[in-house]
């Protein structure tokens, strides 16, 4: 059953046939049940969720994977990189066909409500996303995303800001840019993420209440989708970000 091919697939960390070949007519929901089947396997084996990721907020990137529109997926004690320095090294074992995503990431003090989520953030980062994909060449489905945890493989989080209610305003003209080897390899504006960050977390609150999933929390973090887009990483390279237009530190990753 799908469940557990998808179990298979991030235990044994190796490519396989896509889920939605060898399940056709794979629905996001079913791919949903799937990611919840993986997230009681992890759960009984000790690891702990800290918070949520959204993937395919940014609309310039639909055409080019055929996904129209955004996900989610959990993010883990064990998939957590904290980054309070602005450095960190990143294991990338155990990781499929790994690509780095610059993001902004909230973090909650209540649970949000889809008409006021701004009162909810306690605090603010830059963060950058670790996706993976089991199937050659990320060609996927919507399907196959939900089922495999919205592509999470790894969330690096920078040094946190308190959040100030003026700084919703600011978040569309967020620009960051991603340099590999000192070199920029993209840049972006946070309005590429369904118009801000703001409205990311926003939709997600909805996207949740319409799957009767459970909601977002006190305590948990969001990360809101790539600004840029995403690009392959490897072991033995160093990357690096930089975020202007808000008070946030950019990010220097050593891959290993």
């Amino acid at each position: 059953m799908l469940a557990d091919d998808v179990i298979a697939a991030h235990e044994e960390a190796r490519e396989v046939v896509p889920f939605s070949d060898r399940y056709p007519g794979l629905s996001p929901q079913a791919g949903y049940a799937a990611a919840r089947a993986l997230h009681e396997h992890r759960l009984a084996r000790g690891w702990k969720a800290v918070g949520r990721k959204i993937g395919f907020t940014n609309r310039t990137l639909w055409p080019r994977y055929g996904v129209y529109e955004p996900m989610w997926g959990t993010v883990y004690d064990r998939t957590l990189v904290e980054a309070p320095q602005a450095r960190a090294r990143v294991p990338l074992a155990g990781l499929v066909n790994p690509r780095i995503e610059p993001e902004i990431c909230f973090g909650l003090a209540s649970t949000p409500r889809a008409d006021e989520v701004a009162g909810a953030i306690e605090w603010i980062a830059h963060s950058v996303e670790i996706v993976q994909c089991h199937h050659a060449g990320w060609k996927v489905t919507l399907g196959d995303c939900t089922a495999s945890n919205g592509l999470h493989g790894r969330l690096v989080v920078g040094p946190r800001q308190p959040f100030r209610k003026e700084m919703a305003g600011k978040l569309p003209t967020v620009e960051a840019r991603l340099y590999r080897a000192g070199t920029l390899v993209d840049r972006g504006l946070a309005a590429n993420v369904l118009g801000s960050p703001i409205l990311a977390l926003a939709h997600l609150v909805e996207l949740l209440a319409r799957q009767g999933a459970e909601p977002l929390h006190a305590g948990e973090m969001v990360s809101t989708g790539v600004i840029t887009d995403a690009h392959p990483v490897s072991a033995g390279e160093t990357w690096s970000t930089r975020i202007d237009g808000l008070p946030l530190a950019g990010l220097t990753l050593e891959f290993v």
